[in-house]
């Protein structure tokens, strides 16, 4: 039961499979955007033999994984535009059924509710559509722009994990937030309208 390729709906916010053709819209959002992304986006960490994918080679890696059912990597758009990426990850079945979910947003679509919803879309199609049973998400302490999506969506800080991700070149904290399916029997959309 993956619920892969899907497309997500509400009011102006469209999430879709990430796909070849966003490859312009992608690369302006993130050049225009880049020192507003910047402090927030992961890095090859020192040493790693992995090195940072084309947009061809992103969409292709995702994709590929989307068809194991170990990722969901949607493309937000705000009324048809392209304005960043919600991405379900890290897709674990059998008796864990559980994944994580990170996202940027352009900065000009920043402050208007539009990633919460974005997020909420994609945690009820996790759980409503995907089956997964728990959903995480780890934000750095310094991100009030993602801790403050945490709290529209009423979902609950679970711990605290020093260096955990390799972000703006080094490793960096985060919070973790976790929601399962029992916290939100109405879906997580429903919550938040």
């Amino acid at each position: 039961m993956s619920g892969w390729p899907v497309t997500l709906r509400h009011g102006p916010v469209t999430l879709r499979p990430l796909e070849l053709g966003d490859a312009r819209a992608w690369r302006e959002a993130r050049s225009h955007n880049a020192g507003w992304l910047a402090p927030w986006d992961a890095t090859v960490p020192p040493g790693s033999p992995n090195r940072p994918a084309s947009f061809r080679g992103l969409v292709r890696r995702m994709a590929k994984l989307a068809r194991e059912d170990q990722a969901m990597p949607f493309a937000m758009l705000v009324d048809e535009e392209f304005a960043g990426q919600v991405t379900v990850s890290n897709i674990v079945r059998g008796a864990a059924q559980f994944g994580s979910i990170g996202y940027w947003l352009t900065e000009e679509h920043a402050g208007k509710g539009l990633m919460p919803i974005a997020v909420a879309l994609a945690i009820d199609h996790c759980f409503l559509g995907a089956g997964l049973h728990r959903i995480e998400i780890a934000i750095r302490p310094e991100n009030t722009n993602s801790l403050r999506v945490m709290e529209k969506l009423d979902i609950r800080e679970i711990g605290y994990a020093p260096r955990y991700l390799h972000i703006d070149g080094e490793w960096r904290d985060h919070r973790l937030f976790a929601i399962t399916t029992e916290e939100c029997p109405g879906g997580l959309l429903s919550r938040l309208l």
